[in-house]
C-alpha cells in the first residue's frame, strides 16, 4: 500500500505534469471504484487542472471546470461555487496504483471485471490535451480503490476525519503525548490510525517503531516523556527520509524505492542492520508486521498468532 512518502511523490509528480493541462477524457472502467455520482465524471472534461495536493494517503487533483460545464454549478443548483473547482480525490488502497503515460491510450475503455485476480486491471483513465494521462489500476480480488469527484475534499468522510500530518507544524511532542494518552492501545495501532496521525500505514509504522526501539505491542499510556520524545523523533526522521528518497522519482520507480529503503518491514528472516539479529514477523489475518527482538523487545519474541502477546 502506498503511504505518505509515495503519495507525496505522486502528488508532486502530478502537480508538475498536469497543472495547466486540459482534461480531454475521464473514462471509468470499474464502477465499484467510483463512490460518488454528482457531479459526474464527465464534468471534468474540458476543465483545466489547477494543481495536485495530498490529504494523508489521499491524492487530490483540482480541476477548474469549463465555463457552463456540469461541474461549474453548485451542488444545490443555485450558481457557481466560490472556488470554481472540482476535486478528483482517490485512495489507492492496498493494491491500487497510478500508472503515468506520456502517450495515453485513446482506445475506448471497456468495463473491467470486479474480480481481477492477481493481474492489475484498469479502474479509471484520465487523458490530457497534450496526449499524456494516467490510469488508476488495482490488482487482487478485494477492490478497495476509491475515487470521489467532489466540490470540496472534506465532503469525503475519510478526509474530513484525518488526524494530524506527521511532518506538519502541528505535530509536536505535546500533540503526540496527547494522542498517546487519549486511550491505552498498542503503538502499532496508534501509528496506523488515520484519525490520529495521517499518512502512516503498515510499512512505515514498522520502520518507525524499529527506529524508536520499542515494541509494536507496547501500550501507549506506558510511555514517559523521554519515550514520547524518541518516538516523535523517529516518526519525523523516518518519514522525512522516505519523502526525500521518493521525491523526484517517476511513478514506476516508487514501489521498488520503498522496498529498498525498508530496514525491517518486508525483511523477515534477514539481518537487522542495527544489531545483526534476525528480523522476525507476526502474522495476522490479512497483514503482517516485522520487528527486531533485540532492538525492540529486549530479546523477547512476539507470539505469531492473531492475538499476539509477549511470550513468557
Amino acid at each position: 500500500m502506498p503511504e505518505l512518502p509515495e503519495v507525496e511523490a505522486l502528488v508532486r509528480f502530478l502537480d508538475e505534469r498536469t497543472t495547466g493541462r486540459v482534461v480531454v477524457a475521464a473514462d471509468l472502467a470499474s464502477i465499484v471504484a467510483l463512490k460518488t455520482f454528482s457531479p459526474p465524471l464527465s464534468a471534468l472534461v474540458g476543465g483545466t487542472v489547477t494543481g495536485a495536493a495530498r490529504h494523508g494517503k489521499w491524492l487530490d487533483l483540482a480541476v477548474r471546470p469549463a465555463p457552463g460545464g456540469a461541474g461549474a454549478d453548485s451542488t444545490d443548483g443555485t450558481g457557481s461555487r466560490p472556488d470554481g473547482e472540482l476535486h478528483l480525490v482517490f485512495h489507492l488502497a492496498r493494491a491500487g496504483w497510478l500508472r503515468w503515460s506520456e502517450d495515453a491510450p485513446t482506445t475506448p475503455v471497456r468495463p473491467t471485471s470486479s474480480r481481477g485476480g492477481v493481474r492489475a486491471v484498469l479502474a479509471l483513465r484520465i487523458r490530457f490535451d497534450d496526449g499524456s494521462g494516467f490510469d488508476l489500476t488495482e490488482a487482487g480480488t478485494r477492490k478497495r480503490l476509491a475515487v470521489h469527484l467532489v466540490h470540496d475534499p472534506d465532503e469525503v468522510p475519510a478526509i474530513a476525519t484525518l488526524g494530524v500530518e506527521p511532518l506538519g507544524p502541528d505535530f509536536t511532542r505535546d500533540r503526540l503525548a496527547e494522542l498517546l494518552g487519549a486511550r491505552n492501545q498498542q503503538l502499532k495501532g496508534v501509528l496506523r490510525d488515520q484519525r490520529l496521525i495521517a499518512g502512516i500505514g503498515n510499512a512505515y509504522s514498522d520502520e518507525i517503531l524499529h527506529a524508536a526501539r520499542t515494541s509494536p505491542f507496547r501500550l501507549s499510556r506506558t510511555l514517559d516523556a523521554d519515550d514520547v520524545a524518541h518516538l516523535h523523533q523517529a516518526i519525523r526522521d523516518v518519514i522525512t527520509e522516505a519523502v526525500a528518497t521518493s521525491s523526484g522519482r517517476p511513478a514506476a520507480e516508487l514501489k521498488d524505492a520503498k522496498r529498498r529503503g525498508m530496514r525491517v518491514h518486508g525483511r523477515t528472516g534477514e539481518t537487522c542492520p542495527v544489531c545483526g539479529d534476525v528480523v522476525r514477523e507476526v502474522s495476522f489475518a490479512d497483514r503482517s508486521l516485522q520487528y527486531c527482538a533485540t532492538c525492540q523487545t529486549g530479546g523477547q519474541v512476539l507470539a505469531d498468532r492473531r492475538m499476539s502477546k509477549l511470550l513468557k
